[in-house]
């Protein structure tokens, strides 16, 4: 009945829609690194390997979601340190955020160095079922890392108070459950449009550096880190979204030229060739 009286609320379906387009906009990031990790894998275990990635994820962020009180304590700082030049008191959120960008780095660095090297798969890698599973395994890890800002965002946004634990606690699974299954929706034209386009390919494996800095600088703000006297503060997502919007966009634009001068090169060896 608490449920049902929820959702009679106008005030709880504006909730719902504001929380499913922030999940949906949090989840930008996780869709680029899911696109570029079932890469990997053969062709017919690409979609599979996005469905079972998503639905983990999602499960594991419903999981973070009733873990909620100790989530809540993540916050707290676990120690403090101070130098003369140097002081923080780091909290197990901090440390995990701070994990999930050093792992992202490492990927995104790994995967630019094969690809301009020209890096082939080993046996037994991503093509075997233990390839499979490996990979899954790191999407999984890297969405609970980002599972942080949305789960903190919804429980800011949703009041226990005015739904109560029950209505709330729907609310914000709803939200996520929708969010995951349009991202699941998208991720396989996302994926085949960055797959076919190497240029797109290491455009995104730039957004995962970039992204992966910007949890380290956000490690250290949670962490309060204070250096030389100044405080370390985040970068505000927005500027990174829409550096990644501005990049995409220049990008479109310039295949579209290369698209169009094609057919004018074309004609152009043409006509030096019937000159010979």
């Amino acid at each position: 009945m608490e449920i049902l009286h929820t959702f009679l609320l106008p005030s709880a379906w504006l909730a719902l829609l504001t929380l499913t387009f922030l999940e949906i906009v949090l989840g930008i990031d996780n869709i680029v690194f899911l696109s570029i990790m079932s890469s990997k894998l053969p062709p017919h275990q690409q979609p599979h390997a996005r469905t079972v990635g998503l639905g983990l994820a999602m499960l594991a962020r419903i999981a973070l979601l009733f873990g909620i009180s100790l989530l809540m304590q993540l916050t707290q700082p676990l120690f403090h340190f101070q130098t003369s030049w140097i002081e923080g008191a780091v909290t197990g959120q901090s440390l995990i955020i701070l994990a999930g960008g050093l792992f992202l780095l490492y990927k995104s660095v790994t995967e630019v160095h094969d690809k301009l090297e020209g890096g082939t798969e080993e046996s037994g890698g991503p093509g075997s079922r233990s390839g499979f599973w490996t990979i899954i395994l790191q999407i999984v890890a890297l969405d609970i890392v980002f599972s942080f800002d949305s789960v903190l965002t919804a429980v800011g946004m949703v009041s226990f108070r005015d739904f109560g634990y029950a209505g709330a606690m729907t609310i914000m699974i709803t939200a996520i459950v929708i969010a995951v299954a349009l991202m699941l929706f998208f991720s396989g034209p996302i994926s085949r449009f960055v797959n076919q386009h190497p240029t797109i390919q290491m455009l995104a494996l730039s957004f995962l550096i970039l992204i992966g800095v910007m949890l380290l600088v956000e490690a250290a703000h949670l962490s309060q880190l204070v250096v030389f006297g100044r405080e370390v503060n985040e970068i505000p997502k927005g500027y990174i979204y829409f550096a990644i919007a501005f990049s995409l966009c220049v990008e479109v634009l310039n295949m579209k030229l290369n698209k169009r001068s094609r057919p004018v090169q074309l004609h152009d060896s043409r006509m030096k060739r019937k000159r010979k």
